[in-house]
């Protein structure tokens, strides 16, 4: 009789094969984070001290670090910020500024640490070192995000929603600048970071106003700035006041692109170099086209302007009779309609003869427009016989 044959044995372990190895890789994925959020402190230490060097120091009452299993969130509680030196009149004054906020929160990917979010809580006031806050400021978003990290980043973003600056005195508060949105972008286009970068920068702006200022910039405007700075050395710590003379002293230019503001009706249109003088002031001109030109003659003062330069001019044009003058008159209405009245009550050959140096006629978006060019010497800013600002030195 031939036995029966034995049953074969079943092997388990292979069973557990697969939830050993998960756990494996999640104890080995989690003694990972916890390396790399042991290295926060280190990296951020570090970023400190190198802002340091350049003036800019950066506090935090309380830092935490969170986001396991997959991202890293650092969290900086009651931030403060001091800035020293960071222009030629700080520079001068060796007076800090001090920014506080509420909360910094940076993000980050375990497996991508190049990319940085960061987002930003207000109110943030600001003030000069031991004195009440001159300045706060908020918004309904904050954010900012940076690409190229650890390292010096290769471009930096930031934009705000509904941004609000409201000066601060012993009357209260008063508003200085609203926007709906404001957005900078920053990126290196030629070079590298630490060899002659050249950095592309790109500025937007909807529904701004200034109060306090100017007239002019009292009215909601919308801004798009293009611009390349070239003569940077590299991005090792200083101050900007010492970047700007590294800059000079390199022949660096900045260079704008079409850059287009609008107001209303009135729309300009920039492009062109500007560099800096051996005192920090900027230097070259701005190829400038604007339509609705006629309303910002007497905004900014413009026809005043004119008569005075007139008035005070040794080679200014003899006086003209009406006639020639309503002539004159006409033809200004028929290149921009509307530019003779402005001129009419100042109706003089100074004023007149000044209005056809400020250009020529030319089209914009197919509106009439005058070009010309808008000058920077040694600061001031020149508009044809006219010196109608003065921008301050950079360093």
């Amino acid at each position: 009789m031939n036995p029966l044959p034995l049953e074969p044995r079943h092997r388990r372990w292979p069973i557990f094969v697969a939830p050993a190895l998960f756990f494996m890789l999640a104890a080995l994925w989690s003694a990972f984070w916890f390396y790399a959020a042991s290295q926060v402190d280190e990296k951020f230490d570090g970023w400190r001290m190198r802002e340091a060097k350049s003036g800019r120091t950066y506090e935090c009452s309380e830092r935490g670090v969170a986001g396991f299993p997959f991202r890293l969130e650092v969290r900086c509680e009651k931030p403060v910020i001091s800035l020293t030196g960071q222009t030629a009149a700080q520079l001068a004054s060796h007076v800090p500024l001090t920014a506080r906020l509420e909360e910094i929160l940076a993000v980050t990917q375990v497996y991508d640490p190049t990319r940085v979010i960061a987002e930003f809580k207000g109110p943030v006031t600001v003030a000069e070192s031991g004195q009440p806050a001159f300045a706060v400021a908020n918004w309904s978003l904050g954010h900012a995000s940076a690409g190229g990290l650890p390292s010096i980043p290769q471009r930096v973003s930031m934009e705000f929603n509904d941004p609000a600056i409201d000066l601060v005195n012993s009357g209260g508060q008063s508003p200085l600048v609203r926007a709906k949105h404001v957005e900078w972008h920053l990126r290196v286009v030629d070079g590298t970071t630490s060899d002659s970068p050249v950095i592309e920068t790109v500025f937007q702006t909807n529904a701004a106003s200034v109060q306090g200022f100017h007239p002019l910039l009292a009215d909601p405007f919308d801004a798009d700035i293009r611009a390349q700075l070239r003569g940077l050395k590299d991005f090792s710590p200083k101050s900007w006041p010492a970047r700007f003379r590294e800059i000079q002293q390199a022949g660096g230019r900045i260079d704008f692109s079409q850059s287009r503001v609008q107001q209303g009706d009135t729309i300009v249109v920039a492009s062109g170099s500007l560099g800096l003088t051996p005192t920090g002031y900027l230097e070259g001109e701005l190829q400038t086209t604007i339509a609705g030109f006629e309303r910002l003659v007497p905004a900014l003062g413009i026809d005043k302007l004119l008569e005075e330069n007139a008035q005070t001019s040794p080679d200014r044009p003899p006086s003209v009779n009406a006639q020639d003058v309503n002539k004159v008159i006409g033809a200004l209405d028929r290149m921009i309609p509307g530019l003779g009245n402005v001129v009419r009550k100042n109706a003089n050959a100074g004023v007149i003869a000044g209005i056809n140096l400020l250009g020529q006629q030319t089209t914009l978006e197919d509106r009439p427009a005058r070009s010309f060019k808008l000058k920077f010497v040694d600061g001031a800013i020149v508009l044809g016989p006219l010196r109608v600002a003065q921008t301050p030195a950079l360093f």
